[in-house]
């Protein structure tokens, strides 16, 4: 790809360039946004270059990387505009299907979805990947090369993406530490002591399943002697609810990514309304 344009200037741009640059990434690496203040601030940390007019950024792309929220999606695209070239489109926008991208932004454009993790900015953000089915085979390989420049790749199909992105946040991590470690402090650790204990439970013991190939069952039998304070603290977690706030949790999330599917459809409605057949007379 030889020019790589990020329309969004946010989060997860940020991270996404922060990854690319440690990886040494060789494209030419260019973002729009309509705050200059983000642009100036992510020319001067990741030396990229920007763009103010979108229509200037979007004839340079090679490759789109739309990074934009699910509300604002629709309206980006009207702007765009019907393009006449081939462009390679990558949208992390969540729960916003390609059907819904294609019919916005069709032909010569190819789709995908992307959901990268903010860990990407060290290298080692997991990325979920869904093309469209006319997405072309040596064009996908240099998708999933950008994205394994900043951690794994999975591909997975797109009707499980919405619950790929609810479940797979870093988010999930940084809270549980955050309330594990509190927990800790309470009965009398110090913070630092308290991080690193929770820090230890939560990083090192995945980290031990992850390199493994021991059964994640057998590991939870091992770490949690029957009778012991491990089990003992297992079985009240359990019996507080613990599994069923998870799937709630997970289940308001997925609500809310579908809920961004419905409301990008209807902007688009709003937008693009359709046009009444007049009956003759």
């Amino acid at each position: 790809m030889r020019t790589t344009v990020f329309l969004g200037g946010g989060r997860i741009t940020a991270a996404l360039l922060a990854g690319l640059r440690l990886a040494k990434y060789p494209a030419r690496l260019v973002v729009y946004d309509h705050h200059p203040g983000k642009l100036r601030e992510l020319k001067r940390v990741y030396g990229v270059l920007t763009e103010r007019v979108l229509k200037r950024a979007v004839a340079e792309a090679d490759l789109l990387i739309i990074a934009v929220r699910p509300g604002s999606i629709s309206g980006l695209l009207q702007e765009i505009g019907q393009l006449r070239r081939p462009v390679i489109a990558v949208s992390l926008a969540a729960g916003v299907p390609l059907s819904f991208l294609r019919r916005r932004l069709g032909p010569p454009v190819r789709w995908a979805r992307a959901m990268p993790s903010p860990v990407c900015r060290s290298g080692k953000g997991l990325t979920a990947l869904s093309f469209a089915r006319d997405f072309p085979l040596a064009t996908q390989r240099q998708v999933r090369s950008l994205f394994a420049r900043v951690g794994p790749v999975l591909e997975i199909p797109e009707k499980q993406f919405d619950v790929f992105t609810v479940t797979y946040s870093c988010s999930h991590g940084y809270h549980a530490l955050a309330n594990l470690a509190a927990a800790a402090e309470k009965l009398g650790l110090d913070r630092k002591t308290a991080l690193v204990a929770a820090a230890h439970a939560l990083a090192d013991g995945i980290a031990a399943w992850r390199e493994g190939d021991i059964l994640l069952g057998a590991l939870l039998h091992e770490a949690a002697t029957p009778g012991g304070i491990a089990a003992t603290v297992m079985k009240s977690m359990e019996r507080g609810g613990y599994n069923k706030v998870v799937a709630r949790g997970l289940s308001a999330g997925l609500s809310l990514a579908r809920k961004n599917a419905e409301r990008a459809q209807a902007s688009a409605e709003n937008r693009f309304p359709s046009r009444k057949r007049r009956t003759p007379r």
